[in-house]
């Protein structure tokens, strides 16, 4: 065995690159294309592999250095090199094509394409792991990293990217199958791109880049570092994580936010120990993405609520007591369930009740849907509701409001968000710029949402932003009822079914059409007595509607 020179290859256009990474020490064994050192630029950071194995002798670089194309990195004790002095430029030259046939190379793996096989990646220590939805059909066009499906294991889900961008020929698995490491997925017709390995390590090699390199592992090795996102040290923070291009191609694959991984290299770099250590984390149930954490409170409840000395939920075998049948909960179910558990364990809740006279003014709601008949729009008493609910948020301005903190936020417009009731559960819509808007106005966008609403068509604009959420059982029944706040909202109305009552006026009892009012609100920021006036505002409003206008 002979002492040989391991250099810096050509990469590109960057001379003078700080080293500010060493990922190898005397003593170590090395492959060719290992990972040796990080460099970066003020751009992107990249990797310097190895052109041989062997072992590491000396390292002629530290953190700090710079470095350029033809630096020495290390002193190599190469495994089967001929015992000759360290090799000069020419001598390297003869161990892989010169640098100009590197080019000529690249277009050739760059234009390969066909089918591929996409595969489970690396995913820890678990194996047999259900299948618990796909995402992706033969004919889809998916980009990479696009998720395919999704596992679960009896701690925790995760979704599986595709590798490779192109149109899916054939999936492999379906719900309920169960896939391990090195699982086929799917075969993909490759757009473009020689063919990679589902679960490359950190130290695996891609397609050749244009760039010239001294030796063919040098072109693999700089082909992915070019095309991964650059590191910025002067980003944001949690705008792009602090780690090497292969790390962050690495992650990619196992579909790991790096954000949320705590790097244990120097200056908190994330390494690929990091990023395997968070995904059996992960599977295990010892840590949450925070997408899982968007369910815990679902999941918390089935154990307890996640609240020390509470009994878990009963598990319950039902099947031994009758027939029965299973249905998923609905995705919207799914996830106003969690929002709801969480403000009703979070937020004080408090329900004040009353009644508003709205004998005049639901006759005058009967005579204006009959006066504008032909126009096609409907008015309801929640219109009404609306437009009496932005004066009272005008005059009790703290219901107006959202805690930040030690903090109160007080909102200068009036967004009205409205319960609507779909076949796949309750979702709430937001009315913008209520205190603008005339009555006809408002019950037209009302039934343009709701609309919108059953067809499955609401976007994150229509339900975000509401200041005060009303939710009406008029149309079905019941008294008063404890509506649930929609945080970071502090109050919440509900409304249940009019009905006639016997009043006094002085002489006899008349009948009035009563409208009962529920109003949850937050005792953080609201106290008996302010909720106790706003809902007595809010009927004398809904009773005498020309208190709208002072």
């Amino acid at each position: 065995m002979a002492l040989v020179e391991v250099k810096v290859p050509d990469i590109g256009d960057f001379a003078e690159v700080a080293v500010i990474e060493l990922l190898v020490k005397p003593g170590d064994t090395v492959k060719p294309e290992q990972s040796l050192i990080t460099v970066e630029s003020d751009k992107a950071s990249m990797e310097i592999p190895s052109s041989q194995g062997g072992v590491v002798k000396e390292l002629k670089v530290q953190v700090g250095d710079k470095v350029s194309e033809g630096s020495v990195v290390l002193m190599l004790e190469a495994a089967g090199a001929a015992s000759a002095p360290a090799p000069a430029p020419a001598a390297a030259a003869s161990q892989a094509p010169a640098p100009a046939a590197a080019p000529a190379a690249a277009p050739a793996a760059a234009s390969a394409s066909g089918p591929v096989e996409v595969k489970v990646p690396d995913i820890g220590d678990f194996s047999e792991v259900a299948v618990i939805e796909v995402m992706v059909k033969p004919g889809d066009t998916i980009k990479v990293e696009q998720s395919l499906i999704t596992v679960e294991s009896d701690k925790a889900s995760m979704e599986i990217p595709s590798s490779r961008a192109g149109v899916v020929k054939e999936v492999k698995v379906k719900v309920g199958d169960k896939v391990s490491e090195g699982s086929i997925v799917a075969i993909v017709e490759a757009a473009g791109g020689a063919p990679a390995p589902a679960a490359a390590p950190a130290s695996s090699s891609a397609a050749p880049s244009s760039s010239a390199a001294p030796a063919p592992a040098s072109a693999d090795r700089h082909a992915p570092t070019a095309a991964l996102p650059a590191h910025e040290p002067t980003a944001p923070k949690g705008t792009l994580p602090h780690a090497s291009p292969s790390i962050r191609k690495f992650a990619r694959e196992l579909g790991v936010p790096l954000d949320e991984v705590q790097g244990s290299g120097p200056k908190g770099r994330i390494t690929q120990d990091d990023v395997q250590g968070f995904v059996k984390n992960v599977m295990s149930g010892a840590a949450q993405t925070k997408a899982q954490a968007a369910k815990a409170p679902a999941a918390a409840a089935a154990a307890g609520g996640g609240i020390p000395g509470l009994l878990p939920w009963p598990q319950v075998d039902f099947t031994k007591f009758g027939p029965v049948e299973r249905k998923d909960l609905s995705r919207i179910k799914k996830i106003s369930g969690a929002n709801l558990h969480r403000n009703w364990v979070l937020i004080p809740h408090v329900t004040n009740n009353d009644d508003a006279d709205i004998t005049e003014l639901e006759a005058f709601r009967v005579s204006t849907n009959k006066e504008n008949e032909k126009s096609g729009v409907k008015v309801t008493m929640l219109a009404f509701v609306i437009k009496a609910v932005v004066a009272a948020l005008k005059k009790f301005p703290e219901f107006n409001a959202s805690l930040d903190g030690d903090a109160l936020v007080y909102k200068q417009y009036f967004h009205i968000g409205f319960a609507a009731d779909t076949p796949n559960g309750l979702v709430v819509p937001v009315l913008k710029d209520a205190d603008k808007k005339g009555i006809l106005q408002i019950s037209q966008e009302m039934g343009e949402l709701a609309k919108k609403a059953r067809d499955g068509k609401l976007g994150p604009a229509d339900m975000t932003g509401g200041c005060m959420s009303i939710s009406s059982l008029g149309g079905i029944g019941g008294t008063h009822f404890t509506p649930i706040i929609n945080a970071p909202e502090v109050a919440i109305l509900g409304l249940s079914k009019s009905y006639q009552k016997p009043v006094w006026d002085g002489k006899a009892f008349q009948p009035r059409l009563t409208l009962p009012l529920s109003l949850s609100y937050d005792h953080r920021v609201i106290d008996g007595a302010a909720a106790a006036r706003f809902n007595a505002f809010l009927g004398q409003v809904l009773a005498d509607f020309r208190r709208v206008l002072l």
